[in-house]
């Protein structure tokens, strides 16, 4: 609506991806910042609240009464904030909110079920859940593959060139970045706010490489491949102000959880940046965390399977250091700045081809 705003009004400030996306940013946190409250009293009241795991630690379950499913606030204010924001007619940007909605709607579900039976593994059965990512991830790769203008190959940090043309198997690959990004968000929310400003951190990161990687100028300039994602951006920032907004009420104690809804969208999306934007090695340090998080439960199930000893006290690995004594904050202030600095790291990698 901006943009077409910008166009029959003559208002040329509109018409910049920069001024578009901070105007999303803001729309997208005042949104959240005023229905969560609302959300958290209705949450209260009707019961909608998260059901803790019987083998998690025995702190978890004084936030047995902590409502959930505040991913669905805060998806639903950046879906909006983006609607009003880009511009229509770039099928990437529009990709970016299918790609909310889809994976939005199997959190919600999810979700859903687990309030309504009041039973943390009482949602979907992993393998109709793992259905469902693969159905909406393919819906998400063969958009992209039908692009005129979107290439498949695969480029790695530090080389400028791409290594590999992977044809159609392009698809498959994006799928399996998608769906494996979008469960390792959901491992990581574990604590209040753990998995919120590492998500935060990674959308930075993947706002500035999609608009750098939109303007040929800059792009050329770092030897980066060219392609009409900037648009995107808004999308991106979006959703930086919606969960700037949800981590007003999700930061320790948490008022509020986000739930799958909130969770599997935000790996989903994530997964869908790196593809777009040719980052898809990169966002393993980009989303270091989520890695590491995936890692400690693929370790301990292995090691488990295959020798009966455990490598940590309990997977994912934060809830190790809970085993092991570490206040909450702790555990979640360092894994911030994890996230932090490997984000930075990942930034400077765009100028070392």
């Amino acid at each position: 609506m901006l943009y077409w705003l910008s166009e029959i009004f003559q208002i040329n400030l509109l018409g910049y991806i920069t001024i578009r996306a901070g105007i999303a940013f803001f729309l997208a946190l005042f949104f959240t910042l005023f229905l969560m409250p609302r959300f958290i009293r209705w949450a209260q009241k009707t019961s909608s609240v998260q059901p803790i795991n019987n083998w998690a630690p025995e702190r978890h379950q004084s936030k047995a009464k902590t409502p959930t499913m505040g991913g669905i606030v805060f998806i639903s204010a950046t879906i909006f904030a983006s609607l009003i924001s880009i511009k229509f007619s770039n099928l990437y940007a529009v990709g970016a909110v299918i790609t909310l909605v889809l994976f939005a709607l199997i959190g919600f579900k999810d979700d859903f079920a687990k309030i309504k039976k009041n039973e943390n593994l009482a949602g979907l059965k992993a393998r109709t859940k793992l259905l469902l990512q693969v159905i909406s991830a393919l819906a998400v790769a063969l958009f992209l593959y039908a692009q005129s203008d979107f290439n498949t190959n695969l480029y790695l940090p530090f080389v400028k060139n791409p290594v590999w043309n992977m044809g159609f198997y392009a698809v498959i690959f994006w799928i399996i970045v998608i769906i494996a990004t979008s469960n390792a968000v959901n491992l990581t929310d574990g604590l209040d706010g753990l998995a919120t400003v590492p998500s935060i951190m990674a959308l930075t990161s993947f706002s500035i490489i999609i608009y750098i990687t939109g303007n040929i100028t800059i792009s050329s300039y770092l030897l980066m491949p060219n392609i009409n994602i900037g648009e995107v951006a808004i999308v991106s920032s979006a959703l930086i102000g919606a969960l700037s907004g949800f981590l007003w009420y999700n930061c320790h104690p948490a008022e509020v959880f986000m739930g799958d809804s909130g969770s599997l969208t935000i790996g989903a999306f994530l997964g869908y940046l790196a593809i777009i934007s040719k980052s898809e090695i990169l966002l393993l340090l980009i989303g270091s965390i989520f890695v590491i998080e995936t890692l400690s439960v693929i370790l301990q199930v292995g090691s488990y399977k295959l020798r009966k000893k455990r490598v940590f006290l309990m997977a994912p690995i934060h809830h190790h250091f809970e085993m092991k004594q570490w206040a909450e904050s702790k555990i979640i202030v360092r894994f911030w700045i994890i996230a932090t600095l490997s984000n930075v790291i990942a930034l400077i990698t765009l100028k070392i081809r």
